[in-house]
């Protein structure tokens, strides 16, 4: 392996949350604060990624004094990384990320506030930077990949037998599944969508997918596409873990929806930039012009009084610490850090908070190849079914007709191929060692021969010769006394029966603190950057309540359910009620 690694430094990272709050986008025009706006009301916003610039979006379209406090850069997760020092001749840094972007289809709040983002040539401001991907690869270590295409496909059912015999063919000649496991499992579908909500939070939630959908009785295909392969690409988690709720959901707008009926747009869609360029820097420069103020600084503590949060305390890169006052207070940090933050006077009003210590984080997080040549890969993203560390990939430069990846670094760099290891438990195929006790060179050179045992099993489709440099998420930190990895952006897994330790993003029991992380009950159900985009409008809607405002509240949409399968939904609630299975819940 050739490749050189390219590092980062602390200060490369302070610059990069610097250049994070850059103006973008300054030609485009601008829509006024609403006339109708409550000013006067202070909000500070503890947390600068999607949830929390979402809560500072909508607070100060509405008039809100708001100032949010970001420990290390704007966008948090979904941020771009710039990779220091490899930009030459006038040409701009090469960008890393935690991971690659994906807006699917049924994600409607983000496309919703990028819509309110001016961008200069773009009538629907950073939407108009969504791209289509076209197809997917599964690809198989020495067994034939399969190509799906992406796009609206098939027909609407309009009876339960028809939705089995229609994804169960679906999903049989685009697999080589065995048509017996395909219909299962379009049943096991069927029982889900047909499911009520009682059903679904009450039953459900409480089981593991691999159980739900019997995994253990079926072929190995069955076990590794439909079980394993889909919670790791969903929720970075392993398929005896993960809810059926969250999975299930996400089969119902993946696998439920072949017309993309509701969708904001096609099922697959990523950016056609870097995600700082294309949609963080923009919207951070709308936010400055709305009023919105920004601050470094890491939230360590919250003081209560008399049932409301009185300030925060908040400490800045030097170790300095200061009390922040407001009116209001939005928790926008990840759940590892939340969770930290609730002392015993805050859990004696809010006692429902302590079930968030049993929510499980791991991780999911990215390393880009730079290429010295185009990929071949697909036209869209590509799951790599047998790899130990549950890969997934994205050649990002034939999207990105906005800044290319050519026009970055020194020249010589055509493409970038985006990885993320979903899986860090799990021993690889060189070292023996899972990515979380192998050295930063260590990952680079394991997750580059598990790609390739993929994709070079019939042709070369990646070469030794056309990497010119990697670069591992800034996240991961290589401690050499213990010998292993610590990650400060771990990820919220959707765990069997994590939805009754989820709090609601506000109660009455402390009036002016409001939770905006993508842990907080959603209707999307999945931590991810729409969940956290659900919630922060959520708290943002309680503030509106609070405080008594007359501002309209915030949008919130629902996912899709076929309107074709409400009377058995309907039917389900009498059923669950009286203690009965599902009406399709029957042995196959």
């Amino acid at each position: 392996m050739t490749g050189q690694r390219l590092s980062v430094t602390r200060r490369t990272m302070l610059r990069g949350a610097v250049a994070a709050g850059a103006l973008a986008g300054a030609a485009a025009t601008l829509r006024p604060t609403p006339a109708h706006a409550d000013p006067g009301r202070s909000v500070a916003v503890l947390g600068g990624g999607v949830a929390g610039l979402t809560a500072a979006h909508e607070l100060a379209e509405r008039g809100f004094d708001v100032t949010v406090y970001e420990r290390r850069a704007l966008g948090g997760k979904a941020r771009s990384i710039p990779v220091p020092n490899s930009g030459r001749d006038g040409r701009p840094e090469l960008m890393g990320e935690h991971g690659f972007r994906f807006f699917p289809g049924f994600y409607r709040h983000i496309p919703d506030t990028m819509r309110r983002i001016p961008f200069a040539g773009n009538a629907n401001g950073v939407w108009d930077n969504l791209v289509a991907a076209s197809e997917a690869r599964f690809s198989r270590r020495d067994a034939d990949d399969v190509i799906l295409p992406m796009g609206k496909a098939g027909r609407i059912w309009a009876t339960p037998d028809d939705f089995r015999e229609t994804v169960g063919s679906a999903i049989a000649t685009s697999t080589k599944m065995s048509e017996s496991d395909a219909l299962y499992f379009a049943n096991r579908l069927l029982v889900f969508n047909t499911s009520c909500d009682a059903r679904r939070y009450g039953q459900w939630d409480k089981v593991a997918w691999r159980e739900y959908v019997g995994a253990g009785r079926r072929s190995t295909e069955f076990r590794m596409l439909l079980s394993r392969t889909l919670t790791t690409l969903l929720v970075a988690a392993k398929d005896d873990l993960a809810s059926t709720l969250t999975i299930g959901n996400m089969g119902e707008q993946f696998l439920g929806n072949p017309l993309e009926v509701a969708n904001d747009g096609a099922l697959d869609r990523l950016l056609n930039g870097s995600t700082n360029e294309a949609w963080i820097n923009p919207w951070v420069a709308r936010l400055r012009d709305l009023g919105v103020k920004f601050a470094t600084g890491e939230v360590r503590g919250l003081e209560i009084a008399d049932g409301r949060i009185t300030s925060a305390r908040i400490v800045d890169g030097s170790g300095a610490a200061r009390q922040v006052e407001a009116d209001y207070f939005i928790s926008a940090v990840p759940t590892e850090v939340a969770r930290t933050l609730w002392t015993p006077e805050i859990l004696s009003r809010r006692p429902e908070l302590a079930g968030m210590n049993q929510l499980m984080v791991d991780w999911m997080t990215g390393i880009q190849f730079f290429l010295k040549t185009e990929t071949n890969i697909a036209r869209g993203h590509a799951a790599y079914v047998d790899s130990p560390w549950s890969l997934t990939s994205i050649s990002q430069n034939q999207f990105w007709n906005r800044t290319p990846v050519t026009g970055m670094g020194d020249g010589t760099v055509k493409d970038c191929l985006s990885v993320d290891i979903s899986d860090w438990n799990t021993p690889g195929m060189l070292y023996g060692k899972p990515a979380k006790e192998c050295t930063h060179d260590e990952i680079a050179r394991e997750v580059w021969a598990q790609l390739k045992a993929h994709l070079n099993d019939q042709r070369e489709l990646l070469s030794d010769a056309d990497l010119h440099s990697w670069f591992l998420d800034t996240g991961i930190t290589w401690d050499a006394g213990a010998k292993r990895n610590t990650n400060a952006d771990p990820l919220l897994i959707n765990t069997a029966g994590s939805w009754a330790l989820r709090p609601e993003s506000h109660t009455a029991d402390i009036e002016n603190l409001f939770l905006a992380g993508d842990y907080v009950r959603t209707n999307v159900d999945l931590a991810t950057m729409e969940g956290a985009s659900e919630a922060a409008r959520t708290a943002v809607n309680a503030v509106l309540d609070v405080s008594g405002s007359n501002a309209p509240r915030c949008q919130l949409f629902k996912l899709y359910r076929a309107t074709e399968l409400e009377p058995f939904r309907q039917l389900d609630i009498a059923r669950y009620k009286a203690g009965q299975t599902n009406l399709f819940d029957i042995p196959m």
